[in-house]
């Protein structure tokens, strides 16, 4: 798995097309650690996603970091939570509310080959993420 998000964008955008793409977006979900079955709980889905999406966000005040775990049951947004993932590591609060997750997966290549509804996932787990980063400014 690719250590960082700077990483992960210079390799996508070295990839020439969605095919390309989409593919390295089925590796990063492989590489997503499993959630334990017993968090998988109708409290912690993400409204307003297609497919399931379950996500637990924390903040470690030692850190100054929100921690950030997630799961889904199709293998296309376990990749594109990768992504989130790894855009949101080891980020304050103050650092998570100033990204432009939209931005930076257009600048990916992703948003224009996601349905609409797909997208509108996206954007609602990542709406998610900044109200908690919100509370903990």
């Amino acid at each position: 798995m690719v250590a960082s998000f700077d990483e992960l964008k210079t390799k996508f955008i070295a990839l020439g097309g969605w095919q390309q793409r989409y593919r390295e977006l089925m590796l990063l979900g492989k590489e997503l650690p499993m959630m334990a079955n017993e968090l998988k709980v109708d409290d912690a889905k993400v409204a307003g996603c297609e497919s399931n999406v379950w996500m637990y966000i924390d903040f470690t005040p030692q850190e100054d970091q929100l921690l950030i775990i997630a799961d889904s049951d199709t293998r296309i947004v376990k990749g594109l939570l990768a992504v989130i993932l790894l855009m949101y590591r080891h980020k304050t609060p103050a650092q998570v509310v100033a990204i432009d997750a939209e931005q930076e997966f257009d600048e990916l290549g992703l948003l224009k080959h996601l349905s609409p509804s797909r997208g509108n996932g996206i954007r609602a787990i990542v709406q998610q993420i900044n109200a908690f980063a919100q509370q903990h400014l």
